[in-house]
């Protein structure tokens, strides 16, 4: 089947939108002279801007739709919507991927006028707004293996089905200058601390601790990255730390930040879409899970996840444990430290 033009729904966030990536070289191999879009939320953007196999990114306000719709502003909302149906369909998709499955993502999947719509694990009443569903399929040990086993179904050719995030110019000419100016030419490694549950968190006494360690042990100096909501976990952390840390938590953009996992040494993190990016630029990458899973198999030979189950693993968003955060507990600095040297090549 030829397809002229093909549209990718998958509006957040950064760990998803990573995980997703692979599919867009995959379509483009299969369909080398196709127009492929991404429609995606205003705030990751910049994830996909420098993708050389994306032909347009569509910005999708839905942060600014809810605003609209709580303050009543419903001629402003339904003038929106329209612009967007309207810069949709000028694209005259021929098949469109709706890869969240949610009711929000099978609507605009829908708005798009593509004649051919396929939803991934559609729920919340979203199959009916496709024309074929698939489930979220594959082996769930590996990264990505939903979009994996979608390109399989298609018969999208899936080999090298790997993570990519791409940054330009001026995030590589921040990341050189910062690496100049905070003496870090001897190698670095990168730490992100933080996510969005507080159950996915290592503690950040441990992390000040491993900070040190990895000074002392592998000579590597230590860069904290996070968001600005983050700012008082990277204060603590570093504060304990006995040997001096880079904090940029809250002080890079997504891209500065991706320049900078690109040219670390070792990266090390909790389940966040950061830390992800270690494995998708093929850094040298260790990952803490705890209430999550989210897979076991990076992928790639030098990156690996600690992951100690319990009986009530993977909780996600329920924990049982009352705050005690057992999972995460239960790592150790020593652990981390060793299989850190382990990826580097190194005796500790």
């Amino acid at each position: 089947m030829q397809l002229n033009a093909i549209l990718l729904v998958r509006l957040s966030s950064i760990g998803d939108i990573l995980f997703a990536s692979p599919l867009v070289a995959t379509l483009r191999r299969a369909y080398p002279k196709a127009h492929i879009a991404w429609l995606v939320q205003p705030e990751y953007r910049s994830l996909l801007q420098y993708h050389p196999d994306l032909d347009d990114i569509v910005v999708c306000p839905i942060g600014k739709w809810r605003q609209h719709w709580r303050r009543r502003r419903f001629a402003a909302l339904a003038g929106e919507i329209s612009a967007l149906r309207k810069l949709l369909r000028s694209s005259r998709f021929d098949l469109a991927l709706d890869l969240q499955g949610l009711l929000k993502s099978g609507l605009l999947t829908r708005l798009s006028g593509a004649p051919e719509r396929i939803g991934l694990g559609s729920r919340e009443g979203s199959r009916w707004l496709m024309t074929r569903t698939f489930p979220r399929g594959g082996d769930s040990q590996r990264v990505g293996s939903e979009y994996l086993y979608l390109a399989d179904a298609l018969g999208l050719p899936a080999k090298d089905f790997l993570m990519e995030i791409h940054y330009g110019a001026d995030e590589d000419e921040f990341a050189l200058d910062l690496i100049d100016r905070e003496g870090l030419t001897g190698g670095f490694a990168v730490i992100c601390p933080f996510t969005t549950r507080p159950q996915k968190h290592w503690l950040c006494s441990c992390w000040a601790e491993l900070s040190d360690r990895l000074c002392a042990d592998l000579g590597l100096s230590v860069v904290v990255l996070g968001g600005p909501g983050d700012r008082e976990g990277a204060e603590y952390i570093v504060d304990t730390a006995a040997g001096r840390l880079v904090d940029l938590v809250g002080r890079t953009t997504l891209l500065q930040a991706a320049a900078l996992i690109d040219r670390s040494a070792l990266l090390v993190g909790v389940d966040t879409g950061l830390s992800h990016m270690g494995i998708a630029f093929g850094r040298p990458s260790l990952l803490l899970f705890g209430s999550t899973c989210p897979y076991l198999d990076t992928a790639r030979a030098n990156a690996r996840v600690l992951y100690h189950r319990m009986d009530c693993s993977p909780c996600k968003r329920n924990p049982t444990c009352e705050g005690a955060f057992t999972c995460m507990r239960s790592i150790e600095v020593d652990e981390v430290l060793a299989a850190a040297a382990s990826l580097l090549g190194q005796e500790i």
